[in-house]
């Protein structure tokens, strides 16, 4: 069996988290939890002190939406799953939010079948979220300081730089953030982070680094062919929107036609029927729990 380390990332809901974790815990995995550090982390131990194989990340970074800070929590969070699980395979990037599609059976089996290969979302030139995104790296981003006047500086600088370019010539994809990727190449991009502080830098002061940091350098390193460009993930945008739509009910037989291991986004204080009818009529026959 594929040993694979979850690593969720927490801010709001710990029933719902607590829920998450109870669908995606088997034998061989284990569930590694980051919650954001402005946030008090108690409602989430006293929700999940019960659970086996459940372990909190010690490392924690105070996150704002749009800032390095989110590649940041997770770079401290892989960090302690390798030190840690010595033996995993694949970590797995997952918000609270989300929820998986598949048993842990048929998940176990799906990856048994992809060692050495990673999943993450990829877009190129032909993308409309690539030319948009052009935004995001083109420009310097101060969103990740807190300083007073830090966004009329930030319109300062760039009305008297050139347009920002990707350093070592490296070709820009990404789209989502969330991905399940081989150890080998997590620990290739821990490597590429130690050796290339300039680069680390760049992606400091962009917009939105969660969406295309992890999958630049994988796609810019050796490993690119053992890359697998979809994610797994069901996720329903709307045009204009900067967050994708919260599933419900009416969603269940799009979900359950996907293909996909894991949805999201998912909000039980809106919708929870959507989870009993996934956990009813697709995650039955749990063998592996």
């Amino acid at each position: 069996m594929a040993k694979i380390a979850n690593l969720i990332l927490g801010h709001r809901h710990p029933k719902q988290l607590s829920r998450l974790v109870s669908k995606i815990t088997y034998p061989n995995s284990t569930v590694y939890i980051h919650i954001d550090k402005k946030i008090s982390i108690e409602p989430f131990f006293k929700q999940l002190d019960n659970l086996r194989q459940v372990k909190f990340i010690i490392n924690r970074e105070t996150v704002t939406w749009g800032a390095f800070s989110m590649v940041q929590a997770t770079l401290n969070s892989i960090h302690e799953i390798i030190e840690n699980e010595p033996a995993c395979e694949f970590i797995n990037l997952l918000s609270e939010s989300d929820y998986p599609l598949k048993n842990t059976a048929e998940i176990d089996d799906f990856f048994n079948g992809y060692l050495g290969k990673s999943f993450m979302d990829m877009h190129f030139r032909d993308s409309f979220w690539w030319h948009e995104a052009q935004k995001k790296i083109g420009k310097y981003h101060f969103v990740n300081y807190h300083f007073r006047g830090r966004y009329l500086l930030e319109r300062l600088v760039n009305s008297v730089t050139p347009r920002r370019k990707l350093p070592l010539g490296m070709a820009f994809t990404g789209h989502s953030q969330w991905w399940t990727l081989s150890v080998c190449h997590i620990q290739y991009i821990l490597e590429f982070v130690e050796r290339n502080p300039k680069v680390i830098q760049f992606f400091k002061h962009t917009w939105g680094a969660d969406e295309f940091f992890f999958q630049t350098i994988l796609f810019n390193s050796p490993h690119k062919d053992d890359i697998i460009n979809n994610n797994l993930r069901y996720i329903e945008w709307e045009k204009g929107k900067e967050s994708p739509n919260i599933l419900n009910s009416k969603h269940f037989q799009a979900l359950a036609n996907s293909g996909k291991l894991y949805a999201r986004k998912f909000d039980t204080e809106v919708d929870s029927e959507i989870l009993d009818l996934i956990d009813l009529r697709l995650l039955k026959n749990n063998r592996l729990l």
